[in-house]
């Protein structure tokens, strides 16, 4: 009986700590949906950024910190990119059209990466080696436990960000009407690309947190990782900010027990039926409001 508790605990770790980084993924895709009600799917591509760089930094030989911050840089770079090419010339036309040219991105990206080190997974020693901690007899990965505490403390400070800085402000406002903030005197081609910026490096900051803790990189890392932080954000409610973090944490812990219960073959299957069946309960996710695809930041 104590060693199967301990064994769901441990599970439960395990989920809380995956899910962290689908936290991250989930708030970048709620930025741009909540604010923009733009489906932005070049996330995957720099997800894998901050991790791919990360590692190919490494290999030329930086310290892991100027790495990460390199990483870091030219992924936020990248969304730029992406805000000037798709959302800002394009905006005025068909709204499927910003869209299509993310996915654009996204292909380029990977293959751009995939051109220049190839299709191999690459193994990245980690700088925290094998540290862990034990509370009783469950093991709790330094990494790992990093990665939760930054997630939770940065989705704090995006919503202080949000509620109380003239950048908040500005994004509140673009998110209610653009043509109404702009009215108003916000700088909305100001505005946007700070979001972009924003939203990018949390995506980033993501593929960052699961090389340091998987200690694994590759051009197409960001996809599979993406869909399931892509399916919290619809699971805690498209467009809210909290809601992507409990669902973040809910497929995190729900993919860890499928894999341990079933098998890794399993994991999509539970992990997808669990959101169809939380929306075919409650459409809207479980913290979305009664008008799906417009809840604000």
């Amino acid at each position: 009986m104590a060693r199967g508790l301990t064994m769901i605990a441990q599970q439960l770790v395990n989920g809380l700590m995956l899910g962290a980084i689908y936290v991250m993924v989930a708030v970048s895709f709620t930025l741009f949906f909540g604010c923009l009600n733009f489906l932005n799917f070049s996330v995957p591509a720099l997800f894998m950024l901050g991790g791919f760089l990360t590692w190919a930094l490494v290999q030329m030989g930086l310290p892991w910190v100027l790495a990460v911050v390199g990483a870091l840089a030219a992924a936020a770079l990248a969304s730029l990119v992406v805000e000037r090419l798709t959302w800002r010339i394009q905006r005025g036309g068909p709204p499927l059209i910003p869209l299509v040219s993310s996915l654009g991105f996204l292909i380029l990206f990977e293959n751009l990466v995939l051109v220049r080190w190839g299709s191999d997974a690459r193994s990245i020693p980690s700088p925290f080696g094998d540290a862990n901690i034990r509370i009783g007899e469950v093991v709790v990965g330094i990494p790992q436990l990093a990665c939760l505490v930054v997630a939770i403390g940065l989705v704090f400070g995006l919503q202080f960000l949000l509620a109380r800085s003239k950048l908040g402000r500005g994004i509140r406002s673009v998110a209610e009407s653009p043509e109404t903030a702009a009215i108003l005197g916000v700088e909305v081609n100001k505005v946007v690309p700070r979001l972009f910026l924003l939203a990018g490096l949390f995506c980033a900051l993501a593929g960052v947190m699961f090389s340091l803790s998987y200690q694994l990189v590759s051009p197409f890392m960001g996809d599979q990782v993406a869909l399931k932080g892509l399916a919290a954000m619809v699971l805690g409610g498209m467009g809210n900010v909290w809601g992507a973090v409990i669902g973040g944490l809910i497929i995190g812990v729900v993919e860890v027990f499928a894999i341990s219960g079933l098998s890794a073959d399993h994991v999509n299957v539970v992990v997808y039926g669990l959101l169809l069946a939380v929306l075919i309960i409650r459409p809207t996710g479980l913290f979305g409001d009664a008008a799906l695809g417009q809840q604000k930041l």
